[in-house]
């Protein structure tokens, strides 16, 4: 009988509050997605952790939302938010797709995938309708986000995309510049006839240090322009305006450009182009405080400053003056140096040489109107944050006595700032920078550095997970955080028996002793001379043993001491840790356990050795030789019959206790195995099944008995330090150096060894497929600018099989129908043909409506590459049903998007094809007379709507009157009227 073993699942993530991929992004509280996280005020942020996109009230340091795609496992890499319905959020992935969500119920509305690589930046247009996305494949995709398509695909760049951003000038008059109104193009000056349809522009930075400009009416770049001097440009940020734009780069250099939008309006407005004009022009350089390569460019939506920062712990501010504020500056400047010159009489030639210098470029400055961009962005303040900053965004979009910026850090945190703001009126003479205060921090839910250890207690309720800084106890169960101590650099932790302590062993040697129930460090003990690498408590709960870098192993006793309380009589309990022998060994101890009966102590040292001592004697039982490298890590069966080791020779190696002879060694992982566990009983026969988890990401399931390996749990993004395995052997926890720890829950799904395999198979294969399908270009060959933005997956080849499959079987049912149907002219009361089964499983559904329900199935951005995958010999059956489809005018858009698109991939084919003439006709009249139907409809509908808005708009108006004043006006003409009139009886 083959064997089956249960399936373990990935159920829940948490301790991760940003992971350092995505950007974080700040939103207001009225876009929230319930009434009670409304009143808080300090906003929301929603923020990357590894495949998920959380959402945290920034103000309470509560977890208000969680967007996960169960059917994708790719890290989150850049969020935007539209500018229109600010719950709209895009959100690309590490493997090339963009899942748009919708904040209010948690949910992806659509889902892209055009890109080969990671996407790096997003951005919508104003009206929220189209979406550009750019990637690390140096691509860009524009996406209309209303037919849920791939519009097209811009190349050009030769390196990632760090920034992008549309323009959209405006179509008025007033941005008609004298002297380009009429532009001898027949347009009068004044009344520019603005192209309404114009598809504006795209601006966009790349790590190939240049920015582009592109048309999106004609799709074809513009002008291409270097914007960084000394190597890549790693941002972009443009003001809301849309007049000022900055690049910046490596060493602190930040590139200001100005942007001619009301060219760019005039251009959009006529068919021609000026060759010779630039619409992009540089304005200066500007040199950052700190000289590291700068990641973030942020704008305030009021233009009045900007902030960057690059990948150090500290955002730079800078104030955008208004031009009064800057002819102030200047005049004040001339003022000084007139001063200067009448206190320093020209002496020497040279110095006049150099105060005219200086003179004539002031002068040149005010009087020209070309003002040094040093005047206009002055450096404001910088923030020292805790972290180094990975993204930042401005919290709040007015400014009042402060503006308020939200820094997310690599260190797993988010901080908001509030700084104050200059007012005008105060002139203060010294220009110190402003105090600005941390108001708000998301930093209690995960670890600031990586989780190094993890602890289960007894009962599986607690989880203790140290890190350097830091000890934090999990209730498992609600994932919350329930205590936060401060530690040392923890290398190995603990439970003591009773679950109320837990030890803690650190790089310098101590031992920390912590109680939950108080939160308090009840006992430091200097246990070794060097770093306390591994622990373990004896199976009878009375004694523990730690083993040190000092080459020695420590066994300690808990005692309970009973203490005087100073300035008391009474006593009090308290637990400490009782040295009783020492194990002097030849090299340093990485890892040691007791096996289960108590009997023997097995130590791993960095000898690549593991020596086996009994417990009673300290006499060497067994020694271990076989691993290249240090063993990191060890575990011993329930039964103490089996040892498991891993080293850093990524070799997993089991043996037997009985004579130290070794079972089997496999290769098991791609990178250094860092720790391995038994399930710790034999309830399920499983008892010789264990876990290990590597650097390469990577936690499998092993059989001991089998030596095979039964699962792979992938999930983690990063190294995997630590894992724990709970007492009922129900679920398994691991910690991760991309700062989450995830559980991975049994379940009660059965798995075969042989189907697992196949699985394996067939993902490399699907792996190879995709990459094989993309097209190559020949030598010499040049890629062109535009192209199709489309990839084929594995779901675009299954769903065009899926249509071709669906073809054959309807064009066969129709020619049998059409048999029948000939067959009733002679015979009325012939028996209809037998059909396949699977339109009789339809509820004897025709063959039209079975292949037009089998397209409609496919998403609407992956129809374009399934269609391709049908070869030319099924267009001819694809056209019969289009026919038919247009005919009863059934689901006209999607008809004419298939017809329109197969016509553009198939053209000289089916220019050539006699046989296809007579069919396009019959599809061209049935379709004309649809869509005319459809028209007069629409027609008839907006003509309704507009009479129905015309009502509304005449009874919403209302004249209003200020009752104060209208008594006062009906008082006066009381008054007059009694003076003018006089009754006479």
């Amino acid at each position: 009988m083959v064997k089956s073993y249960l399936k373990y699942e990935h159920s829940k993530t948490f301790g991760l509050i940003t992971s350092a991929t995505s950007n974080a992004v700040w939103s207001a509280d009225e876009n929230a997605p319930n009434a009670s996280s409304r009143s808080t005020g300090g906003g929301r942020a929603v923020v990357g952790a590894d495949e998920e996109v959380l959402c945290w009230d920034v103000k309470k340091g509560e977890l208000l939302a969680r967007w996960k795609d169960s059917g994708c496992n790719a890290e989150v890499t850049a969020i935007a938010q539209s500018k229109t319905d600010p719950d709209i959020y895009a959100v690309g992935y590490g493997d090339g797709s963009i899942r748009v969500w919708d904040s209010r119920i948690a949910t992806v509305i659509i889902s892209f995938n055009g890109h080969r690589s990671g996407i790096t930046a997003l951005a919508f247009d104003n009206s929220g309708v189209r979406l550009a996305s750019g990637a690390q494949d140096t691509d860009i995709v524009v996406w209309d986000l209303v037919a849920e398509v791939g519009m097209f695909k811009l190349r050009g760049h030769k390196n990632q995309i760090t920034g992008l951003s549309f323009l959209h000038p405006e179509y008025t008059s007033a941005n008609v510049v004298d002297g380009e109104g009429d532009n001898g193009l027949g347009a009068p000056n004044g009344h520019l006839s603005a192209r309404d349809d114009h598809a504006g522009f795209l601006l966009t930075a790349s790590k190939d240090a240049l920015i582009k400009l592109w048309d999106l009416d004609s799709q074809h770049c513009m002008e291409t322009h270097v914007a960084q001097t000394n190597g890549e440009c790693w941002s972009m940020g443009i003001m809301l305006d849309q007049s000022m734009c900055i690049t910046a780069g490596n060493d602190g250099e930040l590139r200001v450009w100005s942007v001619d939008i009301k060219g760019l309006s005039s251009l959009s407005a006529y068919v021609t182009q000026d060759l010779e004009r630039r619409y992009l022009s540089e304005r200066g350089t500007l040199n950052r405080h700190g000289k590291d390569r700068t990641i973030g460019v942020t704008f305030h939506p009021s233009g009045s400053y900007v902030a960057v920062h690059g990948s150090e712990k500290a955002i730079e501010m800078w104030a955008i003056r208004s031009p009064a504020e800057v002819q102030k500056s200047l005049a004040r400047k001339r003022r000084r140096r007139k001063e200067k010159e009448k206190e320093k009489p020209s002496t020497s030639e040279p110095k006049r040489m150099d105060t005219n210098g200086e003179k004539h470029s002031d002068e040149d400055a005010g009087e020209e109107g070309e003002i040094n961009i040093s005047e206009i962005i002055v450096p404001y303040v910088i923030v020292r944050t805790s972290g180094k900053v990975r993204s930042m965004d401005w919290a709040g979009t007015r400014i009042g006595k402060s503006v308020q910026v939200l820094a997310a850090t690599t260190n797993n945190q988010l901080e908001v700032y509030d700084i104050p703001v200059k007012r005008k009126e105060k002139k203060s003479k010294s220009s110190e920078p402003p105090d600005y205060d941390r108001t708000f921090s998301v930093d209690m839910p995960g670890h600031r550095t990586d989780v190094r250890s993890l602890a289960l207690s007894s009962d599986d309720r607690m989880l203790a997970s140290a890190s350097n800084g830091n000890l934090k106890i999990w209730n498992v169960r609600t994932q919350n955080c329930i205590r936060t101590l401060e530690c040392g650099y923890a290398l190995c932790s603990s439970f003591l028996p009773g679950d109320k302590i837990v030890v803690v062993g650190n790089r310098n040697g101590e031992l920390e002793l912590f109680d939950i129930a108080s939160s308090t460090l009840i006992d430091t003990v200097k246990a070794h001379e060097g770093p306390v690498w591994t622990l373990h408590v004896h199976p009878d709960g009375r004694s523990m043993v730690t083993g040190s870098a000092d080459k020695s192993a420590k066994f300690w006793n808990f005692e309970i001491v009973q203490e005087e309380i100073p300035g008391t009589m009474r006593t009090t309990p308290r637990l400490k840790l009782n040295h009783t022998r020492t194990l002097k060994v030849a090299d340093d101890i990485l890892s040691l356990r007791f096996s289960p009966d108590s009997r023997l102590l097995a130590v791993a040292l960095l000898d690549n050795t593991v020596k086996v001592f009994f417990v009673d004697s300290l006499k060497l039982f067994l020694n271990l030789y076989g691993h290249k490298l240090p063993v990191l890590n060890m575990d011993i069966s329930y039964d103490s019959k089996l040892i498991v080791t891993c080293s850093a020779d990524k070799n997993v190696r089991l043996w037997g206790l009985d004579f130290g002879d070794c079972h089997k060694a496999f290769f098991a992982h791609q990178d250094s195995i860092m720790q391995v566990a038994f399930v710790p009983h034999n309830q399920d026969g499983n008892g010789h099944h264990f876990f290990s988890a590597s650097k390469d990401r990577m936690v499998k399931y092993w059989d001991g008995d089998k030596f095979e390996q039964i699962q792979k749990l992938e999930g983690h993004h990063g190294e995997i330090w630590a894992i724990a395995v709970s007492r009922t052997g129900e679920f398994v926890v691991s910690a991760s150096h991309d700062k989450s720890i995830r559980v991975w829950q049994q379940t009660d799904e059965q798995i075969f060894l042989e189907e697992e395999r196949e699985k394996e198979l067939e993902e490399l294969y699907e792996g190879t497929l995709t990459t094989s399908l993309e097209p190559e270009l020949d030598n010499g060959e040049e890629k062109s600018e535009v192209v199709a933005a489309g990839k084929q997956t594995i779901e675009t080849l299954m769903a065009g099989e899926k249509v071709a499959e669906a073809l054959v079987l309807g064009i066969a049912d129709l020619q049998l129908m059409d048999e029948w149907n000939e067959l009733r002219t002679t015979q009325p009361n012939a028996a209809p043909p037998p059909r396949n089964p699977l339109f009789i499983a339809y509820g004897n559904l025709s063959a039209e409506a079975q292949v037009l329900a089998v397209v409609q199935k496919i998403p609407a951005a992956a129809l374009q590459d399934a269609l391709l995958v049908l070869p030319f010999e099924k267009v001819t059956a694809l056209f019969t049903f289009l026919r038919l489809w247009a005919e009863r005018r059934w689901n006209l858009p999607l008809t004419c998007r298939v017809l329109f698109f197969m016509l553009k991939t198939h053209h000289r084919q089916i220019v050539a094809s006699k046989t296809m003439r007579p069919m396009l006709d019959a599809i061209r009249s049935r379709l004309r007379g649809a869509l005319q139907r459809q028209k007069d409809e629409m027609g008839f509908n907006l003509a309704a709507l507009r009479f129905v808005g015309d009502r509304v708009r005449e009874r919403g108006v209302r004249e209003y009157v200020d009752e104060e004043a209208w008594g006062r006006e009906e008082e006066g003409e009381k008054g007059r009227r009694k003076r003018a009139f006089v009754d006479v009886a």
